[in-house]
């Protein structure tokens, strides 16, 4: 899966002969009618509704669709261990001077659709928003006549990958609506129109090749229509269309082993769409339902072994101490199998539905558990923001993301070889342990160190210090001091790591 970082479009791929249609006679497709003893294929004829051009259509809808560029200012840090324990080693070796970042200039392009004749604009929010270390600094929206528009950023989720923004001007733009995708049907013919490769504005058509579809991508909005359109950098952000002109999807995402268009695109719903866009437009919260479980699908021996009918239910690999599901009994190993009294699918998964039911609701949970089935009533809780949920995962130490350094004045990275940060509940749950656990955690290695070279990793906590607790970094700074004051050429540390018991490990000083 490539998010395409702009826009994307339809190509329409037509197969004729062997394929399954209808027939004038009524019969099933592929039927054959025995005519004076002589087996006759009855005439093709295309289903309703195919037209025989999308000129008209294009001509009233393109007006509405923009491209949208972005100017962004990035920073780049030359310190090569920049984000890592040993940076400020790195600059006092220099003499104690940092390495000034410099910056550079970036931009993105993308595409849009107008929505309201004072100039609101849709797009994805991957189209807009700069990574941690840019500044978005300009927006432009250029009509398909040319004229060109600054734009401001009015709201954007990164959760569902949408953003609205608001053309800054006082005139009067032509504008589409959304439409109800739900009504959408394999087969139905879809018009997209965007921006790819910076071309401008580019129209193709193509049909729907599944509704609701789910990519394996997990997350609450893993649900869209897939299109053989021709999606292509350019196209994010841009509209599908069905042969009412309605919006009935916001092109997104492509599969492609070599990075173009193979013919499999993928759109966001307008029914998920639309209620997000109105909430941005009005400056409104976006508030989505929360339990708190890490989980995962059934497969096929999963299901065997449980005689779990395919394609329901999603297995609970952990549960958050302290979240909804915890308090509502849900338990590591259940298999949820209704939320509300709806089925838990691939097409609607425990996440999807979850995450549209308003936090504070009471719902019905649905769940078998050493083979019993059985019902617990949860309260769902409000989805913590992604910078909280990224802050409890960072210290999974089977999760590869990035962790933010601590301020400190670089003893401990220098001395132990190691970068620690203080423990929080929140991070203490992740791990595994009491959300009252004392200590650090350690958040980076140097390889090269004794703590290195003696097992330590990222995600094991400190407990203690020559057995004197540590709770904050100033504890162990004080450690360090006494140790050296002592002559003492090692510190002792207690080690918590996720499943075992605590133990002692003595660390070299340098």
């Amino acid at each position: 899966m490539k998010k395409v970082r702009y826009v994307y479009g339809l190509t329409s791929a037509l197969l004729v002969g062997g394929a399954t249609v209808s027939l004038i006679t009524g019969q099933p497709a592929g039927a054959q009618v025995a005519q004076n003893d002589d087996r006759v294929m009855s005439q093709v004829v295309p289903r309703a509704g195919a037209p025989a051009s999308f000129a008209d259509l294009t001509e009233q809808l393109q007006p509405a669709v923009v491209n949208i560029a972005t100017r962004q200012r990035v920073e780049v840090n030359r310190n090569p261990f920049q984000g890592t324990p040993f940076a400020d080693l790195f600059n006092r070796r220099r003499g104690g001077t940092p390495a000034q970042p410099q910056t550079r200039e970036a931009q993105s392009l993308g595409s849009g659709f107008i929505i309201s004749a004072d100039g609101f604009v849709v797009t994805n929010n991957h189209v807009v928003a700069p990574n941690d270390r840019a500044t978005l600094e300009e927006i432009t929206i250029t009509m398909p006549d040319g004229t060109e528009y600054e734009a401001e950023l009015v709201g954007a989720d990164a959760a569902s990958d949408l953003a609205v923004l608001k053309i800054q001007s006082n005139d009067n733009f032509p504008f589409v609506r959304f439409g109800d995708s739900s009504e959408a049907r394999v087969g139905d013919w879809v018009v997209a129109i965007g921006n790819p490769f910076g071309l401008g504005g580019t129209v193709t058509s193509g049909i729907v090749s599944a509704v609701l579809r789910n990519t394996g991508q997990g997350g609450a909005y893993d649900r869209y229509i897939q299109t053989d359109a021709s999606i292509n950098r350019g196209n994010s952000g841009g509209p599908l269309f069905d042969m009412q002109g309605n919006v009935i999807g916001i092109n997104n995402a492509i599969f492609s082993p070599s990075g173009g268009s193979v013919g499999i695109g993928f759109a966001i719903p307008a029914e998920i769409a639309a209620p997000i866009v109105d909430q941005l437009k009005n400056g409104q919260e976006i508030e989505r339902g929360f339990l708190g479980v890490s989980i995962q699908p059934i497969d096929d021996d999963l299901a065997d072994s449980l005689g779990l009918p395919r394609n329901r239910g999603e297995f609970v690999q952990s549960v958050q101490e302290g979240r909804a599901a915890d308090q509502a009994g849900i338990q590591a190993g259940d298999i949820v199998t209704k939320i509300d009294g709806k089925d838990v699918t691939s097409d609607q998964t425990l996440s999807f539905l979850v995450a549209n039911i308003a936090p504070g609701t009471d719902i019905s949970v649905e769940l078998l558990r050493d083979g019993q089935r059985r019902t617990v009533n949860a309260t769902v809780g409000k989805r913590p923001s992604e910078e909280e949920l990224r802050q409890e995962q960072m210290f999974d130490p089977d999760s590869e993301q990035e962790m933010t350094p601590q301020e400190s004045d670089g003893t401990i990275e220098e001395k132990l070889g190691i970068q620690v940060l203080e423990l929080t509940p929140q991070i203490a749950r992740r791990l595994g342990a009491d959300a009252d656990t004392s200590g650090l955690v350690i958040g980076a290695v140097d390889p090269n160190s004794d703590a290195g070279r003696k097992g330590l990793r990222r995600g094991d906590i400190i407990l203690s210090a020559n057995y004197e607790e540590v709770s904050t970094i100033e504890d162990l700074l004080a450690r360090i001091n006494e140790a050296e004051a002592d002559n003492r050429d090692a510190l002792l540390l207690r080690i918590q790591r996720r499943g075992q018991p605590p133990r002692y490990l003595p660390v070299r000083l340098r």
